[in-house]
């Protein structure tokens, strides 16, 4: 099956910003593939989405078998545009300290992180380059600063910007980001900081106009923070 819509792989859409950006990207006439862990908020996340069709495959990045779903689904549906690997793990909650972090637990944290989606790529990328596509890679501030007790998954990241690099300068014909979205008041960023008020947070709603511009827009491969690119469009 073919499809003249652009089609977007979006990795952990079942809350947070995955959630919000599936939602507005289907509003505004794309075509999805929707993966997450649980089956059942995954589901419910895509009974509230408009148009469709929106294959919802429940499953672990970090298993082949399952990237390999999420890669053949969206060949049958004409071939990916867009890659968003969305899905993260804190590893951990409260955030250990690095002398702390059990290997296994930092293990999975790169496994999540940072291998599953530079082997979904992988899969992804001759569908991409067929549609001169797009791949976003979701980082954090964590990334370029040191907090404590966030090295675990803040090294993590910050090897998804150096492979975000290393991407573009392989597939100049794609757009290659790693965009930082700001803190933002999510099931992670509660767990981040268990038993305190996150309220002051903004929704992840907040941040999905900048992703819409990497996603629909013209700007060159890089590492992009979402308050700069939603200033640069309030002023616009």
């Amino acid at each position: 099956m073919t499809s003249s819509r652009p089609l977007a792989v979006i990795t952990g859409a079942s809350q947070g910003l995955g959630r919000a950006l599936a939602h507005e990207l289907a509003g505004r006439g794309w075509a999805l593939v929707l993966d997450a862990r649980r089956e059942r908020d995954l589901h419910d996340a895509v009974r509230g989405l408009p148009g469709g069709p929106h294959p919802a495959i429940a499953g672990d990045v970090t298993d082949p078998a399952h990237r390999r779903d999420l890669v053949d689904v969206a060949a049958e549906l004409g071939g990916a545009t867009a890659l968003v690997n969305n899905a993260s793990t804190l590893g951990a909650s409260p955030l250990p300290s690095l002398a702390e972090l059990d290997t296994a637990t930092y293990l999975r944290i790169l496994e999540v992180n940072l291998v599953a989606p530079v082997a979904l790529t992988a899969g992804l990328l001759p569908q991409l380059r067929t549609h001169d596509g797009v791949v976003l890679n979701v980082t954090s501030d964590a990334s370029v600063e040191a907090y404590e007790t966030w090295g675990g998954y803040g090294s993590s990241k910050a090897a998804l910007d150096h492979a975000t690099r290393v991407l573009a300068a392989e597939e100049p014909r794609l757009r290659v980001y790693a965009v930082d979205p700001g803190d933002m008041r999510t099931a992670m960023h509660q767990d981040a900081f268990p038993g305190e008020d996150i309220s002051d947070r903004p929704e992840p709603t907040v941040a999905v106009p900048a992703l819409l511009r990497l996603l629909e827009g013209e700007l060159p491969s890089g590492r992009y923070r979402a308050a700069e690119l939603l200033s640069s469009l309030a002023s616009a």
